[in-house]
């Protein structure tokens, strides 16, 4: 294969909205969605596939600890905080253009302030937490921008 498709060598210049974005469906799950495992290392494996979008489906898990699983399945739940440690230490190692983290929140208030620290204390400088106006898509961002940046679309 031509090493030359492996990089990027598009303009990534434009706003984030102007790319299509490789996405992982119920990214923790190693097999099918009603019984499979749920494990920390799927992350790894799609982020270092190119993905740069993956999805965590968040519940109220015991002991005040959020948890990552299929909800109303007998999927098995993984703590999000072993989640979160498992992007931030594969995010960046294939390419350095920005993660998403599509958060699928059921969580009580209680635990989704337990989520919210775990952001900010995983992911550090690399939490973009600069608020965008959704009203014209031309002034978001371009992944050029948000290189290194972890996104959270909830």
């Amino acid at each position: 294969s031509n090493p030359l498709h492996h990089e990027v060598h598009q303009d990534m210049q434009q706003p984030l909205c102007h790319y299509f974005i490789a996405s992982s469906h119920n990214t923790y799950l190693s097999g099918d969605q009603l019984l499979s495992q749920s494990r920390a290392e799927m992350y790894a494996r799609v982020l270092q596939a190119g993905c740069r979008c993956v999805e965590v489906d968040c519940w109220d898990g015991p002991d005040g600890e959020p948890v990552v699983h299929h909800g109303y399945t007998l999927t098995s739940k993984i703590l999000f905080r072993d989640v979160a440690e498992t992007i931030n230490k594969y995010a960046f190692i294939k390419n350095e253009f920005p993660v998403i983290l599509s958060i699928e929140n059921h969580c009580s208030i209680q635990q989704q302030k337990k989520i919210a620290q775990y952001l900010k204390e995983i992911f550090g400088d690399k939490l973009d937490l600069s608020s965008v106006s959704t009203g014209d898509p031309r002034q978001l961002p371009s992944p050029q921008d948000l290189k290194g940046k972890i996104l959270v679309k909830v």
